[in-house]
């Protein structure tokens, strides 16, 4: 490669320092040659942003005021980011860990018609069970179809995989697609801001591929509680319902209409079968106040 593009590696953190300088650590071993990382701090208030600065001196830490979720912290990192001169930005969760070489093989991989470049994503334990690796999408339901996940690793993979949606665990996105597509949607505090990123992307006529031959490890939910905890199961159900309120489109509505109560009661059915009372009482608070932000929103609109 005789001119290497600017890359910054933008992550977010809130309260998991230990977290985040070990996702820093991987960062710092990666093969590629102009790479530089911002840490955008969501008003952690526990030493996060010292412990950060003095383990990982070459990181740039931008201190929020607040707690302003993942979309508009991660916004404040790559808005920064790109004033820097990024030619672009991999977005990734601090909860991962990154083969040496998952830059440079994402990197290689990328045409001017390619929106995002995503790794196969494993489970941090266990390490060969692959946690995500892209999904297509049913577009009467707006729901991802099954992908990869619960797989077990294999010797043999395809050199991409062209996808629908990737999730923001681990995005490589060229700068111009900010300018075309814009910026994570900050409406979502939490969860589904990936799905719509990744839906206008595709309407806007960009692909998303992921390069199985880069990896990375997901401990998985560490930043909500844990899978299942009742602010994770609050904020899904939250988000969903922004989601599909945002992008249904009329002759959509009795699909998802139908798949989504389905999908609430066996939810409820799971969370109330294995003990989660209060994550199954926190998932209708989310289901509830969704309604009325979305309901909110779309009258402010049309004022």
């Amino acid at each position: 490669m005789s001119y290497a593009p600017l890359v910054y590696a933008v992550t977010l953190n809130w309260k998991r320092p230990l977290d985040t300088i070990a996702c820093l650590q991987t960062l710092e071993a990666q093969t590629y040659p102009r790479l530089h990382t911002i840490v955008v701090d969501n008003n952690s208030g526990d030493g996060s942003v010292e412990q950060i600065q003095a383990a990982c001196p070459k990181t740039s830490v931008i201190a929020n005021s607040e707690n302003s979720g993942f979309a508009r912290g991660m916004n404040v990192g790559i808005k920064q980011a790109l004033s820097d001169g990024a030619d672009f930005i991999f977005i990734l969760n601090n909860d991962t860990l990154l083969s040496p070489t998952t830059i440079e093989r994402l990197m290689h991989r990328y045409k001017s018609d390619i929106g995002i470049l995503a790794p196969l994503i494993y489970y941090a334990n266990p390490s060969h069970i692959i946690w995500s690796g892209g999904n297509q999408l049913n577009h009467w339901l707006l729901e991802t179809k099954k992908g990869l996940r619960g797989q077990p690793d294999k010797p043999n993979w395809p050199e991409f995989i062209l996808q629908d949606f990737v999730p923001a665990c681990g995005l490589l996105i060229p700068r111009h697609v900010f300018t075309q597509v814009g910026y994570f949607e900050e409406q979502f505090f939490m969860y589904y801001e990936d799905m719509d990123f990744c839906l206008r992307l595709r309407r806007a006529g960009f692909r998303i591929l992921v390069v199985p031959q880069a990896k990375m490890w997901h401990k998985v939910s560490l930043s909500s509680g844990g899978q299942d905890s009742p602010t994770e199961r609050y904020w899904m159900a939250h988000s969903s319902i922004v989601f599909f309120g945002k992008h249904a489109r009329f002759w959509q509505l009795p699909f998802i209409i139908f798949w989504r109560i389905g999908s609430a009661l066996r939810t409820s059915w799971r969370l109330w079968r294995i003990g989660k009372t209060a994550s199954l009482a926190a998932y209708w608070y989310g289901l509830g106040d969704g309604i009325k932000d979305t309901l909110l929103a779309r009258k402010k609109g049309i004022r």
